[in-house]
C-alpha cells in the first residue's frame, strides 16, 4: 500500500508554558489513536511544540484504508417473517438501513440463532478525505481547562489561532480547522523571520524553521540546547549551574530561538537566605542560578533569551534591572520580618482559618503540639521540643517573606527561629513539618522534625475524615493520599515504631467537639492501610502478599512492613506453594466452624493416624522455636522455620480424613488444623497468596 508523511501545524499566539509540553503529546497520542480508529497504519510519529505552535509528523502513513468485507446482522429469521411467509416490519427495517429490499438479504448463524445477514464489500476511504476530521477530533480532545474565542468567531482553543498548516506529501490538504483553511505555510520567529515560509514536505519542516526561521521546533531538541548553552556560560564563569528539570522544561516553552546569557547582582544580597533568592531567580524570572564547588550561592545567573541581540550586553542590564528590585524585596523581607520573634506572631494565627469546621491555624498548631507530645513518648523523642516545634510550626505563615514567596513556608521559619534563639532542632523540624513535599521527596533528617510532620499530617487527615470530607475519586484538595504516603514513608524508613491506631484514637479525640461519628478511626485506619497497597506495587510486591498481611491487621506500620517483606520471602520457598495450599484448604474447613471447637484445646489420646499425631508434636516443637522470632519481629526467620512443617502436613492430609462421623474425633482434628493455622496467622494469611 502506498505511503505518505503527514504534517499538521496549528500556528497560535503564545501558548501555556507550563501547559505546553503536555499539550503537544496529547495532540500526537489524539492524532495516534485516531489514525488507529480510522484503520490507517503509519511506520513513526513525533510531535513539535514551541511557544506558537504545536505540530504532529506521521510518517510513512498509508493513503487510504484498506477495502474490507463487511456483514451486518439483522433480527432472528423467526421475528423476520410472519405465518405467510411476508417480512414483518423488522426485516422491512433492517433491509432499509442497509439500502437494499428484503430479498437481496441473506441468512447466517450468529451465536447459536438464524438471523437475517447483510453482507457488503466496502471500499477504503483515501487518507485526504479523513484527515479534516481526524484533525479536528485530536484537537477536541487536548487537555485544555478553559477554551478562548478571539475577534468575531466562535471557534475556540487555548489561545487565538493564527494559521493551519497541514501537509500529506507534498500536497496541501484541503481542509478547515478552527475556522481556518489551511495551507503550506508556516511563520518564523517572531523577530528573526516574521515572514512566511512555505514548506513543501513533511520532511523538511525542522530544517526549514530552524535554518531560515530561526526557530527549533521540535521540543527536546531546543530543551537540549538550552541545557548546552546554560553549561557552557557555567563553565565560562568557572561556577556551577544547577538545572532544574521543570524550570528546563518551563523555559524551553518561552523560547523558540534560545540564547543564554550571564548576568549578575549585588553581592550583599548573599546574606538573605538561598532559597529566598533561588525561589526569585527561578520562579519569578525563570533563571537559572549558579554556585561554587562548595554549593554556596554566586552572585551571578544566567538567563534565556529568545533572540540574538546585536548588542547582547542591553539584554543583560534589562535582565539585572528586573532581577534587582525582586532581590531587594527578599532583602528588605527578611530583614523586617527579624525584628518580631515567631513567638510573637503566634496570636495573629487566630486570624486564619484553616478549614471552616477545622477552625484556625492556631487552633490546628495546638492540636499538632499536642498529638507531638503523645508520639514523641512513644518514639523516644524530645516531648518538649516536638511541642514547641508545633506551636512554632506556622508563624512564619504571617511574615512578609513568606506572604510573598509562599513556597518558603518552613524554610523561613527555620531562619527566624535560628535568628530568635531557638534550638537548633526545633529550627530545622520547622521546616521538616512539611516533608515528604511530593513523591520521592527528602525526609525529615531529625526525629524531633519526624514526629512534628507526623503530627502535622495525622491532623490534617483526621480532621478531614471528621468533618466527612476524605479524599474521593480524582478529588484530593487537602492532598491527604499523599500526606498518607507521607506518613508511612517516615514511619518504615526511619524505622519508627508507632502504632498508628493509638495516634488516630488521639487526633480524633482532639475534634471531640464535632461529635464524631464512631466509625471515623476505623475509616481512617482503612485508609492509611490502603495506602501500602499502591506503595507495595510501586516496589514491585504482588498485591496478594499485601492482602495477606492486611488480613491479620497489623496497626503498626513498621511492623506491617516487616510482615509483607517476610512473606514475600516466604513465597519464593520450594515449601510454599504447598504450604499456601494447605492453608486455603484449612481456611475452608474452618470457615464454619464453631470457635468453640476450633479453639479447644488438642487431645492427643484421640489421635487414631500416625499423621494427626506427627503433625501435633511438630506443631508444639515450632511453637516453642519460632515464638521467640515472632516476639522479635523477626518474621523471616519464623516463616523460614515454619516451612519445614510442608511434609507432617503433606502425610496429614494424605493419611488423615478431617469431617468424619464421630464428633469427638472430627473436633480434635478441626482443632489441630486451627492451631496450625493460627500458627501462620501470627505473621499473615497466607491462603491469600496465589501461586506461591
Amino acid at each position: 500500500m502506498a505511503e505518505k508523511d503527514l504534517l499538521v501545524e496549528i500556528g497560535t499566539e503564545e501558548l501555556p508554558p507550563k501547559a505546553l509540553k503536555s499539550l503537544g503529546q496529547a495532540f500526537l497520542a489524539g492524532m495516534e489513536s485516531g489514525l488507529a480508529a480510522a484503520g490507517l497504519a503509519f511506520a513513526s510519529s513525533e510531535w513539535f511544540a514551541t511557544p506558537r505552535r504545536l505540530a504532529v509528523r506521521i510518517n510513512g502513513l498509508a493513503t487510504s484504508q484498506a477495502d474490507r468485507d463487511v456483514e451486518k446482522f439483522g433480527p432472528a429469521v423467526a421475528a423476520a417473517f410472519d405465518k405467510e411467509g411476508k417480512p414483518t416490519r423488522a426485516a422491512e427495517g433492517f433491509a432499509r438501513s442497509c439500502n437494499v429490499e428484503v430479498k437481496d438479504l441473506e441468512q447466517g448463524d450468529k451465536d447459536g440463532v438464524v438471523k437475517l445477514l447483510y453482507r457488503s464489500h466496502v471500499k477504503g476511504r483515501d487518507t485526504g478525505e479523513l484527515l479534516q476530521d481526524l484533525v479536528q477530533s485530536a484537537l477536541d480532545k487536548l487537555p485544555i481547562p478553559k477554551r478562548m474565542r478571539w475577534g468575531s468567531s466562535r471557534e475556540e482553543f487555548v489561545r487565538p489561532v493564527h494559521w493551519i498548516l497541514i501537509l500529506f506529501g507534498e500536497q496541501t490538504v484541503d481542509a478547515t480547522i478552527l475556522g481556518i483553511k489551511a495551507g503550506d505555510v508556516t511563520f518564523g520567529h517572531r523577530f528573526h523571520h516574521p515572514d512566511s515560509l512555505t514548506i513543501k514536505s513533511p520532511a523538511e519542516y525542522a530544517s526549514v524553521l530552524e535554518c531560515r526561521g530561526y526557530v527549533i521546533a521540535d521540543f527536546e531538541s531546543r530543551k537540549s540546547k538550552i541545557r548546552d548553552l546554560v553549561q557552557a556560560q557555567a563553565t565560562e564563569h568557572s561556577a556551577n549551574v544547577v538545572i532544574d528539570a521543570a524550570l528546563l522544561d518551563e523555559v524551553a516553552s518561552l523560547v523558540e530561538w534560545p540564547v543564554a546569557l550571564t548576568g549578575d547582582f549585588d553581592q550583599r544580597f548573599l546574606e538573605v537566605p538561598k532559597e529566598a533568592l533561588v525561589s526569585s531567580l527561578t520562579s519569578h524570572q525563570k533563571c537559572f542560578y549558579l554556585v561554587g564547588d562548595n554549593g554556596d550561592l554566586l552572585p551571578h545567573f544566567i538567563a534565556v533569551s529568545n533572540l540574538e541581540s546585536r548588542d547582547p550586553s542591553k539584554v543583560i542590564e534589562g535582565n539585572e534591572r528586573v532581577i534587582r528590585p525582586r532581590l531587594a524585596d527578599a532583602d528588605f523581607f527578611f530583614q523586617t520580618d527579624r525584628r518580631e520573634t515567631l513567638e510573637s506572631r503566634r496570636e495573629r494565627l487566630k486570624q486564619i482559618v484553616f478549614q471552616q469546621q477545622l477552625g484556625t491555624v492556631y487552633e490546628k498548631s495546638a492540636r499538632v503540639a499536642s498529638l507531638a507530645r503523645l508520639i514523641a513518648k512513644q518514639v523516644g523523642g524530645k516531648s518538649d521540643a516536638c511541642e514547641r516545634a508545633a506551636q512554632l510550626g506556622k508563624c512564619d505563615l504571617v511574615t512578609n517573606m513568606v506572604g510573598e514567596f509562599a513556597e518558603l513556608q518552613g524554610i523561613m521559619g527555620y531562619y527566624y527561629a535560628l535568628h530568635d534563639g531557638e534550638d537548633p532542632e526545633v529550627a530545622a523540624a520547622l521546616n521538616e513539618q512539611y516533608m515528604p513535599r511530593h513523591a520521592g521527596d527528602n525526609l525529615p533528617e531529625s526525629l524531633t522534625g519526624s514526629i512534628v510532620s507526623l503530627a502535622e499530617k495525622i491532623d490534617t487527615v483526621a480532621g478531614l475524615f471528621v468533618i466527612g470530607q476524605p479524599p474521593t475519586g480524582s478529588k484530593d484538595p487537602f492532598a491527604l493520599r499523599r500526606a498518607a504516603i507521607g506518613i508511612l514513608r517516615i514511619l518504615v524508613e526511619k524505622k519508627l515504631d508507632l502504632d498508628l491506631k493509638d495516634c488516630i484514637d488521639s487526633a480524633v479525640e482532639n475534634f471531640a467537639f464535632l461529635k464524631p461519628a464512631a466509625e471515623v478511626n476505623r475509616q481512617i485506619l482503612d485508609f492509611f492501610l490502603e495506602r501500602f497497597r499502591f506503595w507495595y506495587q510501586d516496589k514491585g510486591i504482588a498485591t496478594d502478599v499485601y492482602q495477606s498481611v492486611l488480613a491479620v491487621q497489623p496497626t503498626n506500620p513498621l511492623d506491617f512492613d516487616s510482615r509483607i517483606l517476610a512473606v514475600n520471602h516466604f513465597r519464593s520457598l520450594d515449601e510454599a506453594k504447598a504450604l499456601t495450599s494447605a492453608n486455603k484448604r484449612v481456611a475452608n474447613i474452618l470457615k464454619d466452624v464453631d470457635a468453640s471447637v476450633s479453639d479447644s484445646a488438642i487431645d492427643s489420646a484421640l489421635f487414631l493416624e500416625p499423621a494427626e499425631k506427627e503433625l501435633a508434636d511438630v506443631l508444639d516443637s515450632k511453637e516453642l522455636e519460632v515464638a521467640p522470632y515472632f516476639d522479635a519481629r523477626n518474621y523471616r526467620k519464623g516463616l523460614e522455620e515454619l516451612a519445614a512443617l510442608k511434609e507432617p502436613v503433606d502425610r496429614f492430609f494424605d493419611d488423615v480424613m478431617v469431617m468424619v462421623d464421630d464428633a469427638p474425633l472430627r473436633d480434635n482434628r478441626l482443632a489441630l488444623l486451627a492451631h496450625l493455622r493460627k500458627l501462620f496467622l501470627r505473621v499473615a494469611d497466607i491462603s491469600y497468596l496465589h501461586d506461591a
